[in-house]
């Protein structure tokens, strides 16, 4: 189980041929990599699965190869539909299933498999791409402005669009993510040269087709990522893609994302959050198997109007993306009012 959808497999893959699965979406959420909160968002299951479904679908229909197979109804999975073959809203999708590499702590780091000869297997990295580099970006924390080309001393307190897309890469099985440069990157992969550079092509593509489909939605596309896995010489796109957890996105300048959530953390339950911040740092710099052991306390329980808020912020989300009202939710821009009020009761 992970902590925000459950993984089903239906026939194990092996070093020669892919095996089949599905993901089933949930109502939890996760922040600051924790785990599962105390709190379920309802709904969020439906909406993150139906947001995925489309995009694998608007991916491929630009060439770009992913491991969807479809979305399910019940429980057929023998049988998984396109999105607009569906009755309803599901949490349910059908996908392609790669080995997962084994990953070996070591005293000073990481041991990775050895992947020569394996035909499938899940590449064991996330590619991060950035168009801007709103509040709460990690780049904040880890690059000055004139580092990422902008022209700032200091980071100012607003989203900054990038001139050029931004793309990084980070572990994907350790404990703890952590950014790698190129070199490592590639090192750890298991891919030859040129399919490594395909990772990149891959990732530009991605991000390009969700920021066009994100403007013409009505969004501003701030930054996301993407895990792919590796089929007989083909680079497929995996996991799920472009969603509200995956991807950040705003509207009129302000997010969509559940960035609401991480700052109502931060600001609301500062003990834990800074607890989390220095085991984390703690972690990386003892070279600490897990550092969630490190944390005392535990997360507080969100209040009932920011949970209802967080619920219609992703229904609300959905249907401007999907295009169509397939939840009930207020329209964007009276729930941007709606969290607007509840932020000045709550200041």
């Amino acid at each position: 189980m992970g902590s925000v959808k459950n993984l089903i497999v239906r026939s194990e893959p092996d070093r020669d041929e892919l095996g089949l699965g599905g993901f089933v979406f949930s109502d939890r959420y996760s922040v600051f990599d924790w785990g599962e909160m105390p709190d379920l968002i309802p709904e969020k299951g439906e909406v993150l699965a139906m947001m995925g479904g489309f995009n694998f679908e608007l991916l491929e229909s630009h060439g770009i190869n992913t491991h969807y197979l479809g979305m399910v109804e019940g429980e057929d999975w023998g049988d998984p539909k396109r999105l607009d073959s569906l009755n309803s809203p599901t949490d349910r999708m059908a996908i392609r299933l790669a080995h997962k590499p084994r990953v070996e702590e070591t005293g000073d780091g990481y041991r990775y498999e050895d992947l020569t000869g394996w035909s499938n297997f899940l590449i064991p990295l996330e590619i991060v791409f950035r168009n801007r580099v709103p509040l709460g970006s990690s780049l904040r924390r880890r690059y000055d402005p004139e580092e990422v080309g902008l022209e700032y001393r200091e980071w100012p307190d607003e989203g900054i669009k990038l001139d050029q897309p931004m793309i990084e890469y980070s572990t994907k099985l350790e404990r703890q993510d952590r950014y790698l440069d190129r070199e490592e990157a590639y090192e750890i992969s298991g891919l030859s040269e040129g399919e490594f550079a395909r990772l990149d092509e891959i990732a530009t593509g991605v991000n390009k087709h969700l920021t066009e489909h994100a403007k013409k939605a009505g969004f501003s596309h701030l930054d996301g990522k993407i895990e792919c896995i590796y089929s007989d010489g083909e680079v497929l796109v995996a996991d799920v893609v472009g969603t509200f957890d995956e991807n950040r996105f705003s509207v009129d300048g302000r997010q969509i994302s559940k960035e609401i959530l991480r700052r109502w953390y931060r600001s609301n339950d500062e003990g834990w959050y800074e607890e989390v911040t220095e085991a984390k740092e703690k972690a990386r710099l003892e070279g600490l198997a897990e550092w969630t052991d490190l944390v005392e306390r535990s997360p507080r329980s969100l209040e009932p109007d920011l949970r209802r808020l967080a619920a219609d912020l992703y229904r609300a989300g959905a249907n401007k993306w999907l295009g169509s009202r397939t939840f009930e939710a207020p329209e964007i821009s009276e729930l941007m009012e709606d969290i607007d009020s509840w932020k000045k009761k709550t200041n």
